[in-house]
Formats: C-alpha cells, structure tokens, sequence
C-alpha cells in the first residue's frame, strides 16, 4: 500500500461497490496534460494492474496509479461526495497550486 496516495473511508466504500458490480476491477486514478489549468484527473475501472502500477488499497477498495501519475499525486487524498448536485470523486491534492471550477482541473508550479 502507498503511503502517499489516500482513500477516504468513504471512497473506498463506493469504489468497492463499483468493483463489486464490474467482477472486481480496480479503479484507476490518472493526471493526464489537459484541461483547463493544465493537468486533468482521470477515473476509470481496470481489470488488473499494469507490472508498474502502484496499488493502493483499502479495505476491499484497490485503486491503481502509474509511476507518472504518482508523482503528481504525492500526498494527495480520494474523497467521494454524494451531493444534492451529484455524487462524484474528489482528489484533494496538496500539489496543485491552483484548481478549475470544474473540480478535474488543477495546475502545479
């Protein structure tokens, strides 16, 4: 388990009942160059991790980040938030020095 990537409780808890309804596959977590402030969060359900992943886990929750990945998300934490405007995953990032409204959208210096 990484110590520099978190998942709350309460993400865990909804990526295990993804998972659980898609045969066990894990969550990705990716920073791909995009968006509006430069990098953008990318979530999305894989079978397996690559040979190179790192794989953090919680619970019955797996998420799975590439080493490109990891870097930028050192230190940061997965929340989930079920909102009267919508459920969705946060990252709260202690790298991004700025953020777009749209909430997958972050800049670092």
């Amino acid at each position: 388990m990484s110590e520099s990537f978190r998942l709350t409780d309460r993400a865990a808890a909804r990526i295990a009942e993804i998972a659980a309804g898609e045969g066990g596959a894990a969550l990705r977590v990716a920073v791909l160059a995009g968006g509006c402030s430069g990098f953008q969060y990318r979530f999305a359900l894989d079978p397996a991790p690559a040979p190179d992943d790192t794989v953090v886990e919680h619970g019955r929750a797996r998420v799975l980040i590439d080493p490109a990945s990891l870097d930028l998300l050192a230190g940061a934490e997965l929340d989930f938030t079920d909102e009267l405007m919508g459920s969705h995953f946060a990252v709260r990032n202690p790298n991004a020095s700025s953020a777009c409204g749209c909430g997958t959208s972050f800049a670092v210096d």
